[in-house]
């Protein structure tokens, strides 16, 4: 995708995405390397990071491409790898916290552990990353930018996505925030809420209770044409969103009117979900431990089988293009 020439060329600032091994983030990676940008791709496994440096680097001749091997639960580890990134490459610029788990269940398969295993991650992620990011930000003479990926499941609460929906929540909240107080500094923070997008993230979603029907309704729902979304586009626009310094960025036209109608009428809103819960499956043998999606298998029967099928066969091509499968090349 060629990069717009109405978006400013960032060559020379250097750019850290966490999350950036596989799927959106290796995406927004791709689209700052195109801009120019020297990227740091941030992720807990150092195999995946290396698979992710080469994709990047055959499809970006020419671009610099570094990796961290960093848990942005740890503090620590998120402070010293911002610290390698300024003596090795400068900056960093800008700073995409995109590091996320995604666990698909209803209430009865889990417990607290899931709900903290989902703010440790996605919330306590984003303040180790804005926190540890905002000296050198401030430092930046082009002005430094943040952006964190929040998504339409914290816009509302969506059934069987409950501890995602609760961080990601508090990620959208965290982001508006540190808006208002980064300004003064120079610095932008950019609040995303994408909805579906087509990345092949099913394969690496957590999945309890009827793991095959809650993989099934899922990953059809994240592949479908129409309702969920190309990501190299929905990459575009988060990159030329923060480096444009917007407020908030809310992608998928189904996600601009679940926030327009939750805006509009929550209560109406809360109820439909609650009509939603019902037609999804059930908790089937209670609180079970969370699978993979890589190692379930695809819902039976021929209705169900076929749906599944149809809505996730573009999510599989997108699985092996952004480095979501295990065996990796």
């Amino acid at each position: 995708m060629p990069t717009s020439h109405s978006t400013p060329s960032l060559s020379g600032l250097t750019a850290l995405v966490t999350g950036g091994s596989r799927g959106l983030g290796l995406l927004m990676a791709d689209r700052l390397a195109a801009r120019g940008c020297t990227v740091v791709i941030a992720a807990r496994d150092p195999e995946e990071l290396a698979s992710a440096r080469k994709k990047l680097c055959a499809r970006r001749r020419g671009a610099v491409i570094h990796t961290a091997v960093c848990d942005v639960r740890d503090q620590e580890a998120v402070h010293l790898a911002f610290r390698a990134v300024h003596d090795t490459c400068g900056g960093p610029d800008i700073v995409i916290a995109n590091a996320g788990i995604i666990q698909v269940a209803p209430l009865e398969a889990i417990g607290a552990a899931e709900f903290r295993d989902a703010m440790e991650t996605m919330y306590m992620g984003a303040v180790h990353t804005s926190l540890e990011a905002l000296p050198y930000l401030r430092e930046s003479e082009h002005g430094g930018r943040l952006a964190l990926i929040s998504s339409v499941g914290g816009l509302l609460g969506v059934p069987h996505l409950l501890p995602y929906a609760g961080a990601k929540a508090a990620t959208g909240v965290l982001a508006e925030g540190l808006h208002a107080e980064a300004a003064s500094a120079g610095v932008s923070v950019t609040a995303v809420y994408p909805g579906l997008m087509r990345t092949g993230s099913h394969l690496q979603a957590q999945f309890g209770g009827a793991h095959s029907s809650e993989y099934g309704w899922f990953s059809a729902l994240a592949g479908a044409p129409v309702i969920s979304m190309n990501a190299q586009r929905a990459a575009e626009r988060i990159v030329k969103a923060t480096v444009r310094r917007r407020a908030r960025l809310v992608l998928t036209p189904a996600a601009r009117a679940a926030d327009l109608a939750h805006g509009l009428a929550p209560a109406a809103v809360t109820r439909l979900n609650g009509v939603l819960a019902r037609v999804l499956p059930g908790a089937s043998g209670g609180h079970r431990p969370l699978r993979s999606g890589e190692d379930i298998a695809p819902p039976q029967g021929a209705l169900s089988s076929r749906f599944q099928a149809w809505g996730s066969a573009l999510n599989e091509k997108a699985a092996d293009a952004y480095n979501e499968r295990a065996n990796r090349g």
